[in-house]
């Protein structure tokens, strides 16, 4: 339930989780405006169509700014007058920070010291900012709880979510801007991103093209549901706590051969499956340990697999026009 109307910003509203969050906290009526340099990392024109989404609310105002141009940002801030911010801009994906890591620097860690920068100095009120389940890296204690130590990252991605997390404590500790960290678990629903595992199953299987199983299949993950993590969020930014982290999962990994099997069984076709070995930078498996976040943001998924994976089918065959024969 909303509290009171604010002017909320929101980087990276083109994205995945950033069009849901844009959407719900909208229809809460807040005033929102939507930052995204709408690159080519995955296809722009579903980003744009994200964007659509948005532009239909009188309450949303976007502009196409890289938060790595500070002045950019800071103009931004200054004629918007955000009360809060959430910075989910980022240039996502552990595999392609094996080829191209100073992308991630730049993003990642300058980007979010120009957010960090503007909000010391426009007096925000709080800065809510996307970590990830890679920080925990090949830990292996399992599930993964937010007292656990992250600081064996294997992955460049990791490094940049991280520091993102040390240079938010900081900013904290030396001038007093309440901070909230989300260490989100493998995000899925309609709208998701082509580079993860389920769009790419999804679009490989129905196509009849072989898909690549990385660690001859032996993965498992806290696959959460994006309305799930959009209560979370929404929670955290109501909250505004002082400095926190908060794990967003699912507290139940499902096996990576389950999710394709889903997939196969509503599509009524048979993967065609071409086993790899490990890949540089992944982690077997995930697990999250949220009983800090039930207790501070009452966050609890509540959508199992098998019908998040239904409602994602059933949204990739309606916007790419897929007829089942």
């Amino acid at each position: 339930m909303i509290l009171k109307k604010e002017k909320i910003l929101v980087t990276g509203c083109a994205g995945f989780i950033g069009m849901h969050l844009c959407q719900r906290l909208l229809d809460e009526g807040h005033d929102i405006i939507g930052l995204d340099n709408l690159n080519s990392y995955y296809s722009v024109e579903l980003k744009k169509d994200r964007l659509k989404n948005l532009l239909n609310y009188k309450n949303f105002k976007f502009y196409k700014i890289d938060i790595i141009d500070g002045g950019d940002v800071d103009k931004v801030f200054q004629d918007f007058k955000p009360s809060k911010v959430v910075n989910l801009a980022a240039q996502a994906g552990v595999r392609y920070s094996l080829e191209n890591p100073h992308i991630y620097i730049s993003s990642n860690i300058i980007g979010f010291m120009n957010i960090l920068e503007s909000s010391k100095k426009h007096n925000v009120k709080g800065v809510f900012y996307a970590s990830s389940s890679s920080v925990y890296g090949s830990n292996e204690k399992s599930p993964f709880n937010v007292k656990d130590s992250v600081d064996n990252p294997i992955s460049i991605y990791a490094v940049t979510k991280r520091s993102n997390e040390l240079m938010a404590f900081s900013f904290n500790h030396l001038y007093n801007i309440k901070t909230t960290g989300l260490r989100f678990f493998t995000v899925y629903r309609p709208w998701g991103r082509p580079d993860m595992a389920m769009f790419k199953f999804v679009d490989k299987i129905l196509n009849q093209k072989k898909i690549n199983v990385y660690n001859h299949g032996n993965h498992s993950r806290s696959f959460t549901y994006i309305d799930d993590i959009i209560d979370g969020v929404v929670s955290a930014i109501y909250n505004n706590f002082k400095c926190e982290i908060f794990n967003l999962g699912n507290d139940k990994s499902e096996e990576l051969m389950g999710m394709i099997k889903t997939i196969e069984n509503y599509c009524k076709k048979t993967a065609i499956i071409s086993f790899k070995g490990p890949q540089l930078g992944d982690v077997k498996s995930t697990i999250a340990d949220i009983n800090y976040s039930k207790k501070k943001l009452n966050f609890s998924p509540k959508t199992p697999l098998n019908l998040g994976t239904e409602k994602f089918i059933d949204w990739y065959k309606d916007y790419y026009k897929i007829v089942l024969k």
